[in-house]
């Protein structure tokens, strides 16, 4: 896409720059060595740590030397999506993005504006030659999106400044000051398989066009977990008739929103099941009617060599599924409207012998972050499956004192005629374990308008960029002296 005739042209020149490299989390050698290329060809002082963050410095300005050193921080990896449909490969292309009035969009696959927008303003900043600016230090953080690896491997030594901008907010008018912690909850089940009974027919079932979505900033707003769906279809059906399963695969992303889920099952009688799997697409049809308007369910007769689970593995797994904690598990009593802590059922895969999750619980409270993880590993240890939680990260607790706050919350008013929406959001921004790295460190997230991250519906308002863009610079003009 030709990005010339939209401003800020600089900073969308850069974007599209950035997503012709492919840039998964766990696989960011690619874009690692991009940046390193780009801030190397800039002649700017460029460093990357053992983690494989990127750091790229440069001086103030003339008439900025005095002011405090502003970090400027983005993750480089994206989460990479698509729907089922759509034939893509990530590791060999690049994203595809058009034009849809006042956005941009990406066809059939996630766009890469979350964090690609914040990284690709920080490069027009440290290319351009015309910008005021205070001594600046560029910090692209790896792995954001899987584990936040980046951040927790960060060499603090590296950087020196005392204000952290950290440019990873979804919403134009929020100043995020706090955000939730996160962990991981992955669970294993070996299940005994047996053959398909004499006079079964095989059903191949799929759901699909669910919404999806980012599963912290998406987890309160209703939308369906394909993986629950798919489950409680599941149970539905086997009260009707003895059915046997033998194949389930729902969700792509532990940070995502199921979208789609797959299962195969053996019924005695087809017509009775096909009956059923209509009328129950009619049920979630009057559920959802107004937040998932787009839903696919159908059904097909297909041939298979897969066995299926035993009943009582069947009766255990779908029991566990359905009896799952899903969404959102306690709001905030202390900030109005904030999700406190919520947990997503994000993957689910039942072949061969093998029964595998993938969750994330998110809180802003360590203790409630606790307590949701609890609730997972208690459903699935009690259906005897293994469970193992891991890539634990803090949560960012506000600071009601913060000086790069008061001083940005007053030139948005100035800037906008408006009050900004100073909020925690219910999502995993580095900037807790930033927090951490870096104490004394005076922090703030802020971004244009994205929309679904985290699915091919994701997208980016161009005027928002333009707001956001105008905002950071003035921002950056105002940064107090050291």
């Amino acid at each position: 896409m030709d990005f010339s005739h939209i401003q800020p042209t600089a900073l969308w020149q850069h974007f599209a720059a950035l997503n012709a490299v492919p840039r998964p989390s766990k696989k960011e050698e690619r874009v690692i060595a991009f940046m390193k290329a780009f801030g190397e060809n800039l002649g700017l002082t460029t460093i990357v740590d053992q983690a494989g963050n990127v750091i790229i410095k440069k001086a103030a300005t003339a008439g900025m030397e005095d002011r405090q050193t502003v970090i400027l921080q983005s993750h480089l990896d994206m989460v990479h999506q698509k729907n089922a449909s759509t034939f893509f490969d990530f590791d060999q292309q690049g994203i595809e993005m058009y034009q849809d009035g006042d956005w941009i969009r990406a066809k059939g696959t996630t766009l890469g504006a979350d964090n690609g927008i914040g990284v690709a303003a920080i490069m027009a900043l440290l290319a351009s030659t015309d910008i005021p600016h205070p001594a600046l230090e560029a910090f692209f953080t790896i792995d954001e999106e899987t584990g936040m690896t980046g951040a927790k491997e960060m060499d603090a030594s590296l950087l020196s400044g005392t204000i952290l901008l950290n440019l990873d907010t979804e919403d134009d008018d929020e100043l995020s000051v706090g955000c939730a912690g996160g962990i991981d909850t992955n669970t294993s089940y070996t299940y005994q398989e047996v053959p398909i009974q004499n006079g079964f027919s095989t059903l191949e079932i799929q759901l699909s066009g669910l919404l999806g979505g980012h599963s912290g900033m998406d987890i309160d707003k209703g939308r369906g977990n394909a993986n629950k769906w798919m489950a409680r279809l599941l149970w539905e059906l086997s009260h009707e008739q003895h059915i046997q399963l033998l194949h389930f695969d729902g969700g792509s992303l532990r940070n995502a929103i199921p979208r789609e889920a797959t299962a195969i099952i053996a019924v005695q009688d087809t017509v009775k099941a096909l009956t059923q799997i209509n009328a129950f697409a009619h049920i979630l049809k009057d559920e959802y009617t107004l937040i998932e308007p787009h839903f696919i369910l159908k059904a097909e007769s297909i041939q298979t060599s897969l066995h299926a689970l035993s009943d009582l593995d069947f009766k255990k797994i779908i029991a566990t599924l359905c009896g799952v904690q899903n969404g959102v598990y306690r709001m905030s009593p202390d900030i109005m409207d904030l999700v406190e802590a919520s947990s997503s059922l994000a993957r689910v895969i039942i072949d061969k012998g093998s029964f595998t999750t993938q969750s994330l619980q998110r809180s802003s409270v360590e203790s409630t972050k606790k307590e949701v993880s609890m609730t997972l590993r208690c459903a699935f240890e009690n259906m005897g499956a293994t469970v193992e939680q891991s890539g634990d990260y803090p949560g960012w607790k506000p600071n009601s004192q913060s000086l790069i706050l008061k001083e940005m919350r007053g030139l948005y008013r100035t800037l906008f005629n408006e009050e900004p929406k100073v909020k925690a959001c219910h999502a995993g921004l580095e900037c807790g374990l930033l927090s951490e790295k870096l104490p004394g460190v005076d922090m703030i997230s802020f971004g244009p308008n994205i929309r679904a991250a985290h699915s091919p519906d994701e997208c980016v308002q161009i005027s928002s960029v333009q707001k956001f863009w105008s905002y950071l610079l003035a921002s950056l003009s105002q940064i107090p002296k050291a």
